[in-house]
């Protein structure tokens, strides 16, 4: 009897203990990957990718995706819609809560009005940013913008469901919300040079805009941009390396230092890695890499780590960073960089402990091949010893190779 009081109170134990523990971690989820198995959803998967909506719903741990067809479609993109406004549009259909085909059907009072991802930017009046979900009779459930007014689209069924975490389910057509369609004018478009300007920047903004590189700059916004802004003192030490760069190489550095996807905070440190810049361009990689280091961010060079020490704005598509030093690509600064330029262009040029004389031979000799005046881009600095020979060592190879020939026909001979 005893025996049997314990195991009761053993199971009971371990029972509610199970319940008090915490469960296994969310899994991550990619609603991209997830409608790339459904293609009559390609379109509504292009634009949430298109807008960047779709890193905001993957950040997110519990969220719904009303998703529609192709031919749904096909009457949003009749409107000619900005991205911006295809983005409120789209972001409308994003709940803010978990809905399952189960839960959808077991609404409490047969309604529900819930916050979508619209809402949370703050950009709608009062609840135009609320969907109103009904139990509609035979079954049905029903979808309608609190902007409209009315049930808009209904239920049709459910793509994918990890419960409590994200569902996926198709819904007859696009709710419509005049607030969500509404012009959006282009965000910091001709406020990022102020901003940076008014808080800090001011150098970098100043050179920004004495360069073709703000171009790139402001026709990225609409797409996504991420800004790291070194702060002015940052600048202000790398002015004289700055002032040395060509036209084309101070636009590389500027663009060097944005990136052509919105990433906040957050995302940064979820998405650690290599990252394309704005100066990104076939061969000219121009990649950074983001790490995290405790709480901070940091972002590394081949040549520097800058630290993220300060947001100037995060509203979707823009954020813009402070970092503590400037960016320096490896393209631009293949090695150590030193405040005075080498005397000759070659990395391996001869040093002024040369006499004149020795300096004038080096000039007759002939150009070094290419791989030799770069060597960054050759293999264990092979070359370096064979520039720093005299042309006497030319001549000593050469002799050797001669030596061995003339043993060879001698040999011949012998025999």
């Amino acid at each position: 009897m005893h025996h049997h009081a314990t195991a009761s109170f053993v199971a009971v134990f371990v029972s509610t203990l199970s319940l008090l523990l915490p469960g296994p971690p969310v899994e991550a989820h990619n609603i991209t990957n997830i409608l790339a198995t459904f293609p009559d959803f390609s379109t509504f998967n292009h634009y949430l990718t298109i807008t960047h909506l779709a890193n905001e719903i993957n950040s997110r741990n519990t969220i719904t995706v009303c998703v529609v067809n192709n031919a749904a479609m096909a009457d949003l993109l009749s409107k000619h819609l900005s991205v911006y406004a295809m983005k409120n549009v789209l972001s409308l259909h994003v709940l803010l809560d978990y809905f399952g085909a189960k839960k959808l059907h077991e609404i409490a009072n047969g309604n529900a009005l819930t916050a979508t991802m619209f809402q949370a930017t703050g950009t709608p009046s009062g609840a135009s940013g609320f969907v109103n979900i009904t139990d509609l009779k035979g079954g049905k459930v029903g979808f309608g913008s609190v902007d409209s007014g009315k049930t808009d689209a209904t239920f049709v069924k459910t793509l994918h469901e990890n419960a409590y975490n994200i569902s996926v389910i198709h819904i007859s057509t696009v709710l419509p919300s005049s607030e969500a369609e509404a012009p959006t004018p282009e965000p910091a478009a001709v406020n990022i040079i102020s901003l940076m300007s008014a808080h800090g920047c001011k150098i970098f903004a100043d050179a920004l805009v004495a360069s073709d590189a703000v171009n790139s700059y402001t026709g990225n916004i609409e797409g996504g941009l991420t800004i790291f802004c070194p702060k002015d003192d940052a600048f202000k030490q790398f002015q004289p390396k700055f002032k040395n760069l060509t036209v084309g190489g101070k636009q590389s550095l500027l663009e060097y230092h944005g990136v052509p996807v919105y990433q906040s905070l957050s995302m940064l440190r979820s998405s650690n890695g290599l990252m394309n810049t704005l100066a990104t361009d076939g061969a000219s990689k121009y990649d950074l890499t983001v790490q995290n280091d405790g709480q901070d961010v940091t972002i590394i060079t081949s040549i520097v780590t800058a630290r993220i020490v300060g947001t100037l704005t995060d509203k979707q598509p823009l954020v813009i960073f402070t970092i503590d030093k400037v960016l320096m690509p490896k393209e631009l600064f293949k090695k150590a960089i030193s405040p005075a330029p080498a005397p000759a262009p070659e990395a391996d040029a001869p040093t002024t402990s040369e006499s004149p004389k020795s300096l004038k031979k080096k000039r007759k000799s002939p150009p070094a091949p290419a791989s030799l005046e770069s060597p960054a881009d050759s293999p264990n600095d092979a070359s370096a010893d064979q520039v720093a020979d005299s042309n006497n060592a030319v001549k000593i190879k050469g002799f050797k190779i001669g030596s061995m020939v003339l043993s060879i026909w001698f040999a011949y001979l012998v025999m």
